[in-house]
């Protein structure tokens, strides 16, 4: 044989061996995928289930609680209409975004979840007081008539707020201190609702029986719905690690949550833990004591260390609770990354969305949240819309937050978060905190219509494209050494107090209160209030109307004192509408692209004003997501707009 002849064998035989193992892979790529789509199942869960069914479509579980127990990577488990009393504990999560285990209502059916049970035999006292009798074991091993709202940076107002709460046909009821105030109810005239302030509960509970109070006004209770929440929360995994969940399409309400404070376990009505990648999407979320959806820490690293210990200031603990989580596996690959989506959420008095450091690396889109914090029994640090610690490289976009004591607040460690395109009104508070951040972060094609729109204590962000027609107030924070990180990191970089400046306001429309008299005042219109910054700030391309002021050395703006453009903001059902006029100035006015080279370096972390996957970032679209150019790019969040009346479908 000759050489050549035996080369050519083997390099023919190579090929062949090749050839097999690819087809090897090949088969078992095939046969991996096939088991995958074979393995995932649908399970069904239904109000006439039983125990004892399979889960299928014709032999559903009575209980999601059934359904959590098989479920695995993969899996659907479809919820049909009725309401489910029961606190569901995840036991497993997904694997991944493709391999998730989904929770969803099913298509064009109601699902509600509850916190609550129904609550009947109530017997008259006199005049419109009831009285109910419990049985301590309808509560299990909580009893929310036990237990009262605490923890760090809480402020109970002078008495006890139990974590229960009482419900007359979904409607909540106002908790008193004393039965005396239940037979005779003032009505709140500081409030919005002020009617029904005067439907109120009292209790009483022992080791055996808990017995309530209420006043039903002229209703007879015992021929209408009435419910008291019996569970501290209703979706919340006990153990942290329970990954890529989806929970769809659910109307959850009536859980005693509470008080979510940065330095304790986070634990609203849907609470991911300390986890990552879920997608809470579609839902109704109503009437918890505290907290609607929590993205935040667990309780290992530190729950309320500040009330356990007043010898430090609270910032030091929650430095401290910080690098505790860093030890805790804080990190991209671990935590955060979750989207919350398309939620309508009201009737909280803590928040609609809270979270310490598992908002990092998360999407909040879409949700109209309102009516937060609106019974004001009790207050604290920790009230608003959204309020989040530590939402690194954070997008909060499209979200109608309105009626709460602030709209959304942002507090330590904003980095590399963008805030664009959100509607803020009615909020009597601010519509955006920003406390004792570094930056970079970014506030772009924003509507801000509540009196008092941005108050800042922080320093390096972003303010373009907005329209201001409330009060713009800075302050600097020499007293608080506050984290950055490294960007796109939680790694933390350093500690800083907050000098004031360093902030950038380009293409902005201000809109003053047309009041020339007050020259004094705290809270002004327009950027005055960053004349006496301590860092430089850069500033140009706004334009000032009806009062509003410009920054004193800002070298590229139109102001027009003189001219009101009648700002008005209509609700219509479901939709709002935006209403208003633009002077000449305005179309002749314009203004130049944003792009992460024009935008620099936040000076503290050094760090850009770029996209969370690092690639340069270019402000290129408006409010409705129309492009922008540099031939038509204007100053505000609308491209396009034509001269007269303008009339904006904003929602």
């Amino acid at each position: 044989m000759t050489i050549k002849l035996l080369n050519s064998i083997l390099v023919t035989m190579t090929k062949n061996i090749i050839y097999m193992k690819k087809l090897n892979l090949h088969l078992l790529i095939f046969v991996a995928l096939a088991t995958t789509v074979t393995s995932a199942k649908e399970y069904h869960v239904s109000i006439n289930g039983k125990g004892s069914n399979d889960g299928s479509a014709s032999s559903p579980f009575k209980t999601i609680s059934a359904a959590v127990k098989v479920a695995f990577p993969g899996d659907v488990i479809t919820v049909h209409a009725g309401t489910y009393r029961e606190w569901i504990n995840p036991l497993r999560g997904g694997e991944s975004n493709e391999k998730r285990i989904i929770y969803r209502a099913a298509p064009g059916e109601k699902v509600k979840i509850k916190g609550s049970e129904i609550i009947t035999g109530w017997k008259k006292v006199k005049e419109n007081v009831w009285k109910v009798t419990i049985d301590n074991s309808l509560f299990g091993d909580y009893n929310p008539y036990q237990d009262s709202i605490y923890g760090d940076w809480f402020s109970n107002q002078g008495r006890i707020h139990h974590t229960g709460e009482v419900f007359l046909n979904g409607k909540s009821f106002y908790e008193k201190e004393t039965i005396e105030k239940v037979f005779r109810p003032i009505p709140d005239s500081k409030i919005k609702d002020t009617e029904g302030s005067t439907y109120t509960w009292y209790c009483e509970s022992d080791a055996k029986i808990t017995t309530i109070w209420a006043n039903f006004q002229k209703v007879n209770p015992n021929n209408e719905l009435v419910e008291i929440s019996a569970r501290r929360t209703c979706i919340y995994p006990e153990k942290p690690g329970i990954n890529y969940i989806t929970i769809s399409g659910f109307h959850i309400s009536q859980a005693a949550t509470q008080w979510a404070p940065p330095t304790a376990e986070q634990v609203g009505m849907i609470a991911t833990h300390w986890n990552k990648g879920w997608i809470i999407e579609n839902n109704v979320i109503s009437n918890s004591k505290c907290s609607g959806i929590t993205l935040g820490k667990d309780r290992s690293t530190g729950h309320n260390v500040w009330s356990a210990d007043k010898s430090i200031d609270g910032s030091i603990h929650y430095i401290e609770v910080t690098f505790r989580t860093l030890r805790n596996d804080w990190n991209k690959d671990n935590i955060g990354s979750h989207i919350v989506r398309n939620n309508r959420i009201f009737n909280c008095e803590q928040t609609g969305i809270c979270g310490s450091m598992g908002a990092a690396f998360s999407t909040i889109e879409n949700n109209h949240i309102y009516n937060i914090w609106t019974k004001r029994q009790f207050t604290g640090a920790e009230i608003g819309g959204i309020k989040f610690h530590a939402a690194i490289d954070a997008i909060i976009k499209g979200n109608r937050i309105h009626d709460c004591g602030r709209g959304l607040w942002l507090d330590w460690m904003t980095q590399g978060t963008r805030i664009s395109g959100n509607l803020f009104y009615n909020n009597d508070k601010e519509d955006l905190f920003l406390e004792v951040n570094h930056g970079p972060f970014i506030v772009d094609n924003n509507i801000l219509l509540s009196p008092s729109c941005i108050r800042t204590q922080s320093q390096g962000g972003a303010y373009v494209h907005n329209l201001i027609s409330g009060s713009v107030y800075m302050w600097g924070e020499s007293n608080r050494f506050t984290p950055y990180h490294l960007p796109h990191s939680t790694e933390v970089a350093g500690l800083s107090t907050i000098y004031s400046g360093d902030d950038r306001y380009y293409n902005n429309i201000f809109v003053g209160s047309g009041d020339k008299t007050d020259e004094n005042r705290k809270f002004k219109h327009g950027l005055e209030g960053y004349n006496k910054v301590k860092l430089p700030v850069f500033i140009s391309d706004n334009i000032y109307y009806n009062g509003a002021k410009s920054f004193k050395d800002e070298k590229r703006y139109s102001e027009s004192s003189a001219f009101n453009p009648e700002v008005k903001l209509v609700e219509k059902g479901d939709n709002v509408y935006l209403y208003l006029s633009l002077n000449q100035p305005f179309y002749n006015h314009k203004a130049e692209m944003i792009t992460t080279e024009r935008l620099g370096k936040a000076k503290i972390p050094n760090a850009l004003f770029d996209n969370p996957d690092g690639t340069s970032l270019k402000i290129d679209k408006d409010y409705f997501g129309d492009i922008r150019s540099d031939k038509n790019n204007v100053a505000g969040p609308f491209i396009n707009l034509k001269k007269g009346t303008i009339k904006l479908k904003v929602w």
